[in-house]
């Protein structure tokens, strides 16, 4: 997790989530990349791959100067300027991190998995807003889209924190054979955050059988530690999982998914997107 991309709409959520990242860029010993996605007309995009040459050189490549061009050149201008500002107030808030910008013409989603690929990204953090917040662009869609497609782990911010500390981890399972797959994504979070506690829970609903001794036995067969066990029943498993991780006040959620069918429903990655956007703490998805 040192290599961390942060996809910013220059929102609130947006910050939230970039003053998360720096703190975990700190934590590790990373770097953060700031990415903007300019969603700009067809006939323009075909003429950007990322940000660069066209502000510095007046046209675009192939432009017939259209009025189209000229405002895509001045908006990334205006873009660039907002994108140093934030550069500028990481150097105080986190002295040493290095920081970078980038910013993509296209469409939201595409822009970001292009960027992904691109810097070689380890995490993107990225602030949500519910739905129904319309005037931004990370609106609960496109957020559930990169938890989807996303081929690195996904960590959402949806609130200010003024420090991301992470002393109590929550992972939901039903804790069969296939969720041992998932604990390499665990692992590499325990040790980021050695000293937290884990909470193994479970969500049962409508009288569904709970064995707490199943999961005292995958914890056992899979030698973790500092952690405690809880079952709980729920109208549905993402609510559980919000409501657990509210009541025990969680630093962060861990969920993995998969998008195989037949498999736990814990690993549906539409649980994993529910929770993602709804619950209060950062939650991290990632894919086995």
């Amino acid at each position: 997790m040192k290599n961390i991309l942060v996809p910013t709409d220059f929102s609130a959520e947006a910050h939230h989530a970039f003053a998360v990242a720096l703190q975990l860029a700190q934590h590790t010993g990373g770097s953060v990349t700031l990415l903007h996605v300019l969603e700009a007309p067809e006939a323009t995009t075909a003429n950007f791959s990322a940000f660069g040459g066209p502000v510095n050189g007046g046209e675009l490549p192939n432009s017939n100067g259209g009025i189209d061009e000229i405002f895509i050149i001045r908006l990334m201008e205006v873009t660039k300027g907002r994108l140093h500002a934030l550069k500028n107030e990481a150097s105080s808030l986190a002295p040493g991190v290095p920081v970078s910008d980038a910013v993509e013409v296209g469409r939201i989603g595409d822009g970001i998995l292009q960027a992904i690929e691109r810097h070689g990204t380890d995490l993107v953090v990225i602030g949500a807003q519910g739905r129904g917040a319309m005037e931004h662009f990370f609106v609960g869609s496109n957020t559930e889209r990169l938890i989807r497609l996303a081929p690195c782990p996904v960590l959402t911010v949806k609130h200010q924190a003024a420090e991301f500390a992470v002393r109590t981890i929550v992972f939901p399972s039903d804790f069969s054979a296939e969720t041992a797959g998932a604990l390499a994504g665990l692992r590499q979070v325990q040790a980021t955050f050695p000293n937290a506690a884990l909470h193994l829970v479970q969500v049962v609903s409508g009288g569904e059988p709970a064995d707490q001794q199943q999961i005292e036995a995958f914890a056992e067969q899979n030698h973790l530690s500092n952690y405690h066990i809880a079952v709980l029943d729920a109208a549905s498993i993402s609510t559980g999982i919000e409501q657990y991780a509210q009541q025990v006040q969680a630093d962060l959620v861990v969920i993995p998914t998969h998008a195989r069918s037949g498999l736990s429903r814990f690993l549906q990655t539409s649980i994993a997107e529910t929770v993602a956007t709804h619950a209060f703490p950062p939650v991290l998805t990632y894919h086995l």
